[in-house]
């Protein structure tokens, strides 16, 4: 008797599987064509009329639901979930007739979920842990933990980003506040507001209130309220954020927790240490982001890849 690791894959008598590269526990279901060149983990569940082509490659554990066709190009990572009716393209001008000598790949990264019935656009990378709507018709490449939907699709929100709720409007001190958030080294610090009939002041002392001493600073604005910025972490680099117009979201992880605030006014701020990972998102049409910094800019200070930052920060725990 074959010990677990060694059960063949489950082949359904009316599928038609001419591929040698499927490894062990898979099943594959009712009315299942694949292509002799495709490659399959193990303990993946592939559902009935489901299509897939040559060129594809799936990892292990990866679940495809009903009718969902993968074409060449597909990469799926292990632990996905491709939900019913979703579809894949891989040419972004078709002709009847005609083929490209080699058709744009499309990634799927480790524990994405796609909902049912979306439409991925081809050449894309759907990030680690992403999550797209049902229905959602996705143009553009999703980041890591991002969660879109709509059409064309939009960020709406972060896997696992407990929304910070701190409300302190009103507060008048020549001192600042600050709360702490769950994220490790992060703080949100209330800058001290005194308004009389001549208007309003706001006022932040370097290495006090902003606890660093400042090297360059940039503002962003203008900022379509689709897109996302940052993502990315620095090895040194302190940063203070303060929304001194509109309003916009931070997402903040540590590689442990994750956790999102709204910058709404401009006696806000919130600190973001080394080693975080930032994201800005959500811009309201009017906003404009002030960004404080310790360091000059250097290239090398920055982390771009979120599977990179968590190796990091799993090395140092």
């Amino acid at each position: 008797m074959p010990s677990n690791d060694r059960l063949p894959p489950y082949i359904h008598a009316t599928a038609d599987v001419a591929s040698p590269h499927i490894k062990s526990r898979t099943r594959v279901w009712q009315f299942v064509v694949v292509l002799e060149e495709a490659r399959i983990g193990s303990d993946c569940n592939i559902c009935s009329h489901c299509f897939i082509e040559n060129d594809v490659i799936i990892g292990d554990r990866v679940t495809i639901k009903n009718n969902v066709s993968v074409w060449d190009g597909l990469r799926i990572a292990d632990d996905c979930f491709i939900g019913p009716n979703v579809s894949f393209t891989n040419d972004r001008f078709p002709r009847s007739k005609k083929y490209l000598g080699k058709f744009h790949t499309t990634n799927v990264k480790k524990g994405a979920s796609l909902g049912a019935g979306s439409v991925i656009l081809p050449g894309l990378t759907i990030g680690q842990n992403a999550m797209v709507g049902a229905g959602a018709v996705v143009l553009e490449s999703v980041p890591d933990n991002a969660i879109v939907a709509g059409n064309p699709a939009r960020i709406v929100g972060y896997i696992d980003a407990e929304k910070h709720e701190n409300r302190t409007e009103g507060v008048v001190d020549v001192f600042a506040r600050t709360v702490q958030p769950q994220v490790r080294g992060v703080k949100l610090i209330e800058l001290p507001e005194f308004t009389d009939i001549r208007g309003s002041l706001i006022a932040g002392e370097f290495e006090r209130s902003i606890p660093f001493p400042v090297k360059r600073y940039f503002i962003v604005f203008d900022v379509p309220s689709e897109q996302t910025r940052g993502q990315h972490a620095h090895y040194q680099c302190e940063q203070f954020l303060i929304c001194i117009r509109g309003r916009c979201s931070v997402v903040a992880d540590d590689g442990v927790r994750r956790e999102e605030y709204e910058l709404d006014r401009p006696s806000l701020g919130l600190y973001l240490p080394p080693m975080t990972w930032g994201i800005q998102y959500k811009y309201s049409r009017d906003a404009v982001l002030l960004v404080l910094a310790s360091r000059y800019y250097e290239s090398d200070d920055y982390i771009r890849d979120y599977e990179e930052f968590s190796a990091l920060i799993g090395s140092q725990t």
